[in-house]
């Protein structure tokens, strides 16, 4: 595998052999959605440029590693977890946030006690304020890929109940049945949770 995280993301997609990937990409990579070089966080986890790009391919080799797992304990559910699919859910769970990061100056203090100017990000939810989940999974239908159902589901639900709007009935009773009919949902909220808070566990650059 390259080990030059672009070209890696890039690798694992067209993997999938999927059409419109190549038209996704070019997606991702121009205009407000600067993908490659937006961070995963601005307080937290890979709060730096490149750093969503470098969580996506975090939960992208947990869920590979979760389905080998998976599969070695349960062969039945081989045909339910297709290694395209989690490569696609996982790589995309969180594209939304390419659009929402903004650079900025912030004052913070350095190891002396010192307040001093520090690269850092503002958060704008102007451009289309659809939400987490499901803004990824549209973003993906619009970067024209050919994304398949259970995909745009466990895109969709990958926070679980910490984005229910409102802890909404009917969003929870979907987020359910989404679980119940496509393994691929949890999955990949596994694989999130992995990443977020083990492999990158320590990460987050700003006091």
């Amino acid at each position: 595998m390259n080990t030059n995280p672009k070209d890696e993301f890039i690798e694992l997609l067209r993997s999938t052999g999927r059409d419109g990937v190549d038209d996704l990409i070019a997606y991702l990579d121009e205009g407000r959605n600067h993908f490659f070089n937006a961070p995963a966080s601005v307080n937290h986890h890979l709060n730096h440029d490149g750093g969503l790009l470098e969580h996506s391919l975090n939960v992208c080799h947990a869920a590979l590693k979760l389905r080998e797992m998976v599969i070695a304990m349960r062969p039945d559910l081989e045909p339910r977890l297709k290694r395209d699919s989690v490569i696609i859910a996982s790589l995309l769970h969180d594209i939304c946030k390419a659009d929402i990061y903004r650079p900025t100056r912030r004052k913070r203090k350095d190891s002396m006690g010192l307040w001093v100017e520090v690269d850092s990000y503002d958060v704008d939810y102007s451009n289309f304020p659809m939400g987490h989940g499901e803004k990824s999974a549209m973003m993906a239908l619009w970067g024209g890929l050919d994304i398949d159902q259970e995909e745009l589901l466990a895109i969709r639900w990958h926070m679980t109940a910490w984005d229910l709007p409102m802890q909404s009935v009917e969003a929870m009773k979907s987020l359910n049945t989404a679980r119940d009919q496509h393994p691929l949902c949890s999955l990949v909220q596994l694989a999130d949770g992995i990443a977020a808070n083990l492999l990158e566990f320590g990460t987050d650059e700003i006091e």
